[in-house]
């Protein structure tokens, strides 16, 4: 299978990998253009290989485009999963929308940056001091219910199966295990597994780490990361390379068939 790679360090392993830097794209247009599948490409090239070349990719278009910007994936969860979206509110920023804020949500509430991950750009607003400093910093609000809880369930995506979850614990404020979150893989509810694979398929999102609060017998998605941790799920000893692989070839079909021989009949020898 033929595969070309923009990210080499999330595919070491996968068998048919060429890894080009993705600021030498159209450079090596021809290399992409022989290539099945376009493996990791950023988001500022996907339109380029997607709607120019006609090259499939994975993660999915829908997995980079909704996942660069947390405006957008809430705006895809209020259409799938209403019921299971905290209170947000996206705003421009004016006086008049800081004014709507600090009316509207009671201390604590969350703000974000709308293209972060990994903790950074999660802000938690305790005064209105703490808005403005943040409204300073950011054109668009972000701001959302605070939901109290010590813990976070990580739910992976690939393909079309969840391959890992986890409980992310934590005393404070953030649950990354990037800062200082431990893992607890006990007591996974089966049924937040089971609405996670159901909205991911609804969006087509096939490589994704989910981040779901449970609070008040309820679960909220707060966010999904494309490029999510990989430190916990090696702890776990899952591959990821492998189920990838196994699901590229499954989805994409293989343009070379693996007989050697291809199509041709060959005639066995007489004894």
């Amino acid at each position: 299978m033929k595969l070309v790679t923009f990210n080499p360090f999330r595919t070491i392993g996968i068998p048919g990998v060429h890894y080009i830097k993705p600021e030498l794209m159209f450079r090596e247009s021809s290399s992409i253009k022989d290539a099945e599948v376009i493996l990791y490409p950023e988001h500022w090239q996907v339109n380029s290989i997607v709607y120019g070349l006609k090259k499939p990719v994975f993660p999915s278009v829908e997995t980079i485009h909704l996942g660069y910007d947390k405006v957008e994936m809430t705006r895809a969860f209020w259409t799938v999963c209403p019921e299971h979206v905290p209170y947000t509110e996206i705003l421009g920023r004016s006086e008049s929308n800081i004014r709507h804020v600090l009316d509207t949500f009671p201390f604590p509430f969350v703000a974000k940056e709308p293209r972060n991950s990994m903790g950074r750009g999660v802000f938690l607003i305790n005064s209105e001091e703490d808005f403005l400093k943040y409204s300073e910093k950011n054109e668009t609000f972000y701001v959302q219910e605070y939901l109290e809880m010590d813990r976070d369930l990580r739910v992976c995506v690939i393909g079309d199966e969840v391959v890992a979850a986890y409980w992310r614990v934590s005393e404070g404020f953030h649950n990354n295990v990037s800062k200082g979150g431990l893992v607890d893989v006990n007591h996974i509810p089966q049924e937040a597994l089971e609405l996670t694979m159901q909205v991911a398929k609804q969006l087509n999102v096939n490589h994704a780490g989910f981040d779901l609060a449970y609070v008040n017998g309820k679960y909220y998605f707060i966010e999904f990361n494309t490029l999510f941790g990989n430190d916990a799920l090696r702890e776990m000893k899952i591959n990821l390379q492998e189920k990838i692989f196994q699901y590229l070839l499954k989805e994409f079909k293989p343009l070379q068939p693996p007989n050697p021989f291809g199509s041709k009949q060959v005639t066995p020898l007489s004894s």
